[in-house]
């Protein structure tokens, strides 16, 4: 039934919770992507050799060419930060004391939105060099907070 053929005696509204049984899936690239972080300890991106990019978060198809991709390459656990924000807010909206730093670290022809770690914001750089921080590999659970945050290369 379509929302312009409703059924009139239907309620116009729900109240209380609605039960969700179904659970969002990462789809074909994310699924490997974010497996490879949870078992090897890797980020791995898939190749377009027509386009020669490599995407990171991993896709199935070029944005390019639309060429299906089936060359996976592991892109290493180091990039450079593009650009960077500070929050001073929490989720809740709630004043932070201490700011915490949000980038968009550069990997392959793509990256990864995520927090820097073991550096103070003045230190901060656009072009830094960072590496990835995992969680121990009894605590990951194939998702991006396996990545505890980015810190930079010493």
């Amino acid at each position: 039934m379509t929302l312009l053929k409703r059924d009139p005696k239907a309620p116009q509204a729900w109240l209380g919770n609605l039960p969700v049984t179904s659970r969002y899936t990462f789809g074909l690239g994310g699924e490997r992507f974010f497996r490879s972080i949870k078992d090897e300890g890797e980020i791995l991106g898939t190749h377009c050799p027509k386009c020669d990019r490599t995407y990171v978060p991993s896709t199935i198809f070029c944005e390019r060419c639309l060429g299906k991709l089936e060359e996976w390459v592991d892109v290493g656990t180091t990039g450079n930060v593009h650009t960077f924000t500070l929050l001073y807010e929490n989720y809740d909206g709630s004043h932070r004391e201490e700011p915490e730093i949000i980038a968009f670290v550069s990997i392959g022809d793509g990256g990864l939105v995520h927090r820097l770690g073991d550096v103070e914001p003045e230190e901060v750089e656009i072009g830094m060099e960072v590496e990835v921080v995992f969680k121990p590999k009894a605590e990951r659970e194939g998702s991006i907070l396996d990545i505890v945050h980015f810190r930079p290369i010493a």
